[in-house]
């Protein structure tokens, strides 16, 4: 299920339960696009998490709140200035759509009591934080929008007179008047004005000659994609046919659901669980008593607040250490594809080289028969006395026998020498591109900030981007930990998440007997096996070990990339497509002098085929 307007609402029913009446204690911004309060009502202190971020707007009750800058930005400090000490008197949600709306009381500079609304529209890209005050006029705002008045002009002169105001043309700036997004005609579920009724489902949703999921969400608001699926799912209905393709039974059930649905909202009987497939997080449900879900295991939670931390907590930890790194992300793309396209160009310039070969023999052979012309000619025919068939050579007839000669072998002299010189560039170009996409490997397995600065290091020395000047003072990152994992059967598994992690495991934690598996010629982290004392031998390993690193080394591999149909590309996703993994003894690894960090060689290994997984390994 999507963060939708139900979702939305069944948050808005937990803070108003926790914080109605409460006064603001604390207003803080830890990053760009998030705002945490704490506010101190009759049950205690309650932290809310308000965030914009593009990949994953919400608000929620959290349980501890990110560490804020010493000094607060503008924004911030507006807020404190009006809604400090605050007091929350209701939480809204306009139309039922993807926007909280706020309330507080406030003493103003003359000590008279004011109003002010802090507005969180929930709309992906467009999401934004605003304040505005009793009358809606807007105080600020996150991010200040302002219309493309050029577009407007075309549209304008295309189609005459404005028409009705969407949400591309809202104004969100200081002094203007505070417009909701556009409904887009959609139906209020929870409106009491106009009741979810027959007629009305008859009319509006019946109607339209679209798959019936698509028909649910873009006729009611609040219901997003993965509701209207669940719902026609939980009904027994083919979710690809149209409202004309189904019996009338089917409608009835369809209504019967969707009722069901709306009347659970209306009385705020949510019931948020958590959908694991094969013991992972897969989805989450709001309301839940029209969905019966089968081979599947669902997990109830106290609330839909202690649901998102528990379903997000991961996705939302790898989309603010991106956002830190996203510097960082974008100059090794732009050195990946420089490097790939000198690569390709190297690669051709050498392919030109390849018939050299030629040029020599046409010059011995002119030497060898060069006697049988006259002048003039421009071929010679002979018998070629390495493979004893005839040839016919090309020849300048303004030139002779010898001239003609001299041209081709200072031809092949200069393919000679280009394909020496390229091919050492080719191999240099080939180890700085290996060593670039093995970077972006490590930045996707980054996971903290220490991960960050480690490569981020890793890459200044390297010269790949510029270094930055540190301010006097400054707090020195500690280093990065790599993952460690305990096998089934009591091994200690070590998998580095960038190249000096995998030097320091590989070099530094590892001894001579120990095991070290990486994915074959791809990017990927070193795992290492740390052996048990009575392991003499290679086969005194149980099985189960080997089996277990290697889908480690696939998982953390750019390989599991490719087996993710989802389009994500970050490192570790689970596939039953199989990688090709190479394993050794640590003793037969070698690094060539003044090779960059976690590159190795080796002439002895054993390979293995195995399918990216961590398995049920316990990590520590």
């Amino acid at each position: 299920m999507a963060y939708d307007g139900i979702v939305i609402s069944n948050v808005i029913n937990d803070i108003k339960s926790e914080c109605l009446g409460g006064r603001v204690v604390k207003v803080q911004q830890p990053s760009s696009d998030t705002i945490t309060f704490t506010i101190k009502g009759f049950k205690g202190q309650t932290k809310l998490y308000m965030s914009v971020n593009n990949s994953l707007p919400i608000v929620y009750i959290a349980d501890t709140l990110p560490q804020a800058p010493m000094q607060a930005p503008a924004f911030c400090m507006l807020l404190r200035k009006h809604l400090g000490n605050g007091r929350l008197t209701d939480i809204r949600q306009p139309g039922f759509d993807r926007v909280f709306d706020f309330v507080f009381e406030h003493l103003d500079e003359m000590g008279d009591l004011a109003e002010r609304h802090l507005i969180i529209e929930i709309m992906g890209r467009q999401s934004n934080i605003i304040l505005t005050d009793a009358d809606y006029m807007i105080m600020d705002c996150l991010r200040r929008v302002m219309p493309d008045l050029g577009a407007a002009i075309l549209e304008d002169t295309k189609n005459g007179a404005s028409n009705a105001t969407n949400n591309k043309d809202r104004i969100l700036f200081p002094g203007q008047k505070y417009e909701a997004p556009d409904s887009q005609g959609k139906l209020d579920p929870v409106s009491e004005e106009i009741p979810f009724d027959r007629d009305l489902f008859e009319k509006t949703l019946v109607a339209k000659s679209v798959p019936i999921p698509k028909a649910i969400f873009t006729s009611i608001t609040g219901f997003s994609k993965s509701t209207a699926e669940y719902i026609v799912d939980a009904a027994g209905v083919d979710g690809r046919k149209s409202f004309a393709d189904v019996s009338e039974v089917e409608k009835d059930r369809l209504f019967e659901y969707l009722s069901l649905a709306v009347r659970s909202i209306k009385a705020g009987a949510y019931s948020p669980k958590i959908i694991y497939v094969d013991g992972r997080p897969k989805d989450y449900l709001s309301i839940s008593e029209f969905r019966d879900i089968e081979q599947t295991g669902l997990e109830n939670q106290d609330s839909i607040s202690k649901l998102l931390i528990r379903f997000y907590s991961e996705k939302e930890k790898q989309i603010n250490v991106r956002s830190k790194a996203s510097d960082i992300k974008k100059l090794l793309q732009t050195a990946i594809e420089r490097s790939a396209r000198k690569y390709d160009l190297q690669r051709g310039q050498l392919a030109d080289t390849e018939d050299r070969d030629k040029y020599r023999i046409y010059g011995e052979l002119l030497n060898t028969y060069g006697y049988e012309l006259r002048g003039g000619e421009d071929s010679l025919t002979c018998i070629n006395y390495y493979d004893n068939q005839e040839i016919k050579i090309p020849l300048d007839p303004t030139l002779t026998a010898q001239e003609n000669s001299q041209k081709y072998f200072a031809k092949y002299n200069k393919k000679k020498r280009t394909s020496e010189a390229l091919t050492d560039f080719v191999k240099q170009t080939r180890e700085e591109l290996d060593y670039l996409l093995s970077a972006k490997h490590s930045l996707d397995m980054a996971e903290n900030d220490e991960d960050i600065a480690e490569l981020r290091s890793e890459l200044e020395r390297a010269g790949v981007i510029k270094k930055k000047a540190s301010s006097k003072g400054a707090r020195k990152m500690a280093a990065g930990k790599p993952l460690h994992f305990i096998s089934s059967d009591g091994y200690d598994i070590y998998v580095g998440k960038n190249n000096i992690q995998n030097e320091e495991l590989t070099f530094g934690l590892a001894t001579g007997r120990d095991l070290w598996f990486h994915a074959k010629q791809m990017p990927g982290s070193h795992v290492i096996v740390k052996v048990k004392e009575g392991d003499l031998r290679l086969e005194d390993i149980p099985d189960r070990v080997f089996e277990e690193a290697a889908g480690l080394a696939a998982y953390y591999s750019s390989g599991s990339n490719e087996s993710d149909t989802s389009g994500g590309s970050v490192a570790g996703v689970e596939s039953s497509q199989k990688i090709e993994v190479d394993y050794t003894e640590r003793k037969n690894l070698k690094k060539p002098p003044q090779a960059r960090p976690g590159y190795v060689i080796y002439h002895t290994n054993y390979s293995m085929m195995a399918a990216p997984s961590r398995g049920n390994l316990t990590q520590m």
